[in-house]
């Protein structure tokens, strides 16, 4: 018989049952003129199944893409708790339709479990006012995920596809770890080998995966970087992940509310 563990009886063992993931969580990810204009965005560096939060310093960009423009969005950056941890919060207001694209570069974390440090080139898209172009916009990241299926507007139960590019190149049977962002605590697994779930990409760089619930879901692509970065004048790996968080919406036949 097997025993189902929940989120707050693998907390203990998070470092060892559940990958790391920069997060990029916006309140509404397709947001429609009865919602308002403004979002709100919450940002940490997590355990996103079990909710084991770590610190995140504050990040060296924070930034939206839209309509082929970027902006900073590092100054409107205040602390927040998440996870009973350091992240940050902030409010933006959509001005125009179209897709919005939210991406953060952390400053690079040393794990010394793993003896190494992480830089997670994490980014989020938000549909405004029914209008989905740029949905497959890419920013030219060190390292990203470049969605080939539609990062928002996605029922549970849908394929997820895309490209991990690092400098701006494909990756070859890349790794990629995908997790649940279990909010609400309430989703187990029969064993901490399904926390974190693996697949690789194909020759073209392109992976797959289907998502067997709704909710947040974060995809992230690892590689190692060339260049090691320097730990107490020893020279450690330094592992760059392309993270991007999409939301599957739950499966209805009742039409649109």
């Amino acid at each position: 018989m097997k025993t189902f563990l929940t989120a707050a009886a693998l907390a203990a063992t998070a470092t060892a049952a559940s990958a790391h993931y920069g997060m990029i969580i916006p309140s509404d990810n397709m947001v429609s003129q009865e919602d308002g204009r403004s979002i709100d965005l919450t940002l940490s560096f997590s355990h996103p199944f079990v909710l084991d939060g770590m610190v995140l310093e504050m990040p060296e960009s924070f930034s939206v893409t839209h309509g082929g423009e970027t902006t900073s969005l590092l100054d409107t950056l205040t602390e927040a708790q998440v996870m009973e941890d350091a992240g940050y919060s902030t409010e933006y207001r959509l001005e125009r339709p179209g897709t919005y694209v939210f991406a953060m570069t952390p400053q690079p974390y040393w794990e010394p479990e793993e003896d190494a440090f992480i830089t997670h080139f994490t980014k989020t898209y938000v549909s405004a006012f029914g209008d989905d172009e740029g949905w497959d916009t890419e920013l030219g990241l060190k390292t990203e995920i470049v969605p080939l299926a539609k990062p928002f507007a996605q029922w549970e139960g849908n394929v997820f596809q895309g490209i991990v590019k690092l400098d701006g190149e494909a990756v070859p049977y890349a790794e990629v770890e995908v997790e649940y962002y279990n909010e609400d605590g309430s989703a187990s697994v029969p064993s901490d080998l399904m926390i974190t779930q693996t697949v690789k990409a194909d020759g073209n760089g392109v992976f797959t995966y289907a998502v067997p619930t709704s909710g947040w879901w974060g995809f992230a692509a690892l590689n190692t970087a060339e260049e090691p970065m320097q730990y107490e004048g020893v020279d450690k790996a330094h592992e760059l992940g392309a993270v991007i968080w999409v939301h599957f919406e739950p499966w209805s036949t009742g039409g649109m509310e």
